[in-house]
């Protein structure tokens, strides 16, 4: 008989990494699909830093995921049985679906992927909520403009490297900060940044100083910590810093001291401002015609890291996001 293969949440994690205990992965009754539903055998699961937040129980931008509850993912997927009018067998879809092997759904915030632009697994990366946030990140909140010096931390990432290619594309310079030699020559020979600075070298200040001779004008941050502190030291005046995650607290087990340079903020008019992806939904269309085009023409390209081993695999892999063992887009193959 199938069943669906499911991971919930049981348990609030402590400070540091998840722990698989927070995790019960249990076989359930394959869930059929009543009148506008419809059922999709996921393919692949998105694993995004987010989920690190999404698990705690805080205040944020959206809910925690609740104890009991399947755990939050986006997912990709094929649709195996509608009864929705508007979605039909063998249509390949994505949405917030869940760490699962089948979901149901009535419709609502599920997307169509058209796989003769990209494979059904960009469309939880490149073209889904990581390229959504590079695009909005940078052009919207950030207002890069052509000339302007671009520096995205966590480069090599699935958001930073679609950062740097954008910000190509409208006629930046782009410098990547990544860990480690074989990400940062990634950074220039595979995605076209201009320069790459290793924070894992120890020289973080200096090298940034010389990858940025003329300063920075944006900052696409998301690692915050002593990054975000060298990025602000070299930030030209009037310059624009776009938040998008602080990952370098997301695990901590001891309060994180804030920016030692906060003072930039001030002697050089920047600003800074904070932003979610879902921020821009109602663009989400221009966007993605945007970013299609560019895929379609070659000029925006997607590194994607995706594991074996199904949803079984989630507790595990989740945990290379914080440590930095993925090497761009990270997703479970299901």
């Amino acid at each position: 008989m199938p069943m669906n293969r499911v991971v919930r949440l049981v348990k609030r994690p402590a400070p540091g990494l998840v722990t698989p205990d927070c995790f019960e992965i249990r076989d359930e009754p394959l869930p059929e699909p009543g009148e506008g539903e419809f059922r999709v055998r996921i393919s692949h699961v998105s694993l995004d830093p987010a989920m690190r937040g999404w698990v705690n129980d805080g205040k944020s931008y959206v809910p925690p995921v609740g104890l009991g509850d399947v755990m939050r993912s986006f997912s990709a997927g094929i649709v195996e049985a509608s009864r929705h009018p508007d979605f039909q067998e063998g249509e390949a879809v994505v949405g917030l679906f869940g760490v699962q092997t089948h979901a149901l759904s009535d419709g609502k915030g599920v997307q169509r992927a058209d796989t003769s632009i990209a494979p059904l697994q960009s469309w939880i990366g490149g073209l889904g909520m990581p390229g959504l946030t590079a695009y909005f990140g940078l052009l919207r909140v950030a207002e890069a403009k052509e000339g302007d010096t671009v520096v995205v931390s966590a480069a090599s990432g699935a958001v930073g490297s679609i950062v740097g290619q954008i910000a190509k594309i409208k006629g930046c310079r782009a410098v990547g900060i990544a860990g480690g030699p074989a990400k940062c020559r990634a950074l220039i020979e595979e995605d076209g940044f201009d320069a790459a600075v290793d924070y894992k070298a120890g020289n973080l200040a200096a090298d940034l100083a010389a990858a940025c001779p003329d300063g920075i004008d944006v900052n696409f941050e998301n690692v915050g910590g002593e990054i975000l502190d060298a990025v602000l030291a070299r930030m030209n005046p009037f310059g624009r810093i776009a938040v998008c995650g602080l990952i370098s607290a997301y695990n901590a087990t001891t309060p994180q001291p804030g920016p030692a340079n906060l003072r930039f903020l001030l002697t050089q008019r920047l600003r800074m401002q904070g932003f979610i992806v879902f921020d821009f939904i109602r663009e989400n269309p221009i966007a993605l015609a945007d970013l299609s085009q560019w895929v379609s023409q070659g000029r925006l390209k997607f590194r994607e890291d995706v594991r074996e081993g199904g949803v079984d695999a989630f507790p595990q892999v989740l945990n290379l996001l914080y440590t930095g063992e993925n090497f761009g887009k990270l997703s479970l193959k299901v």
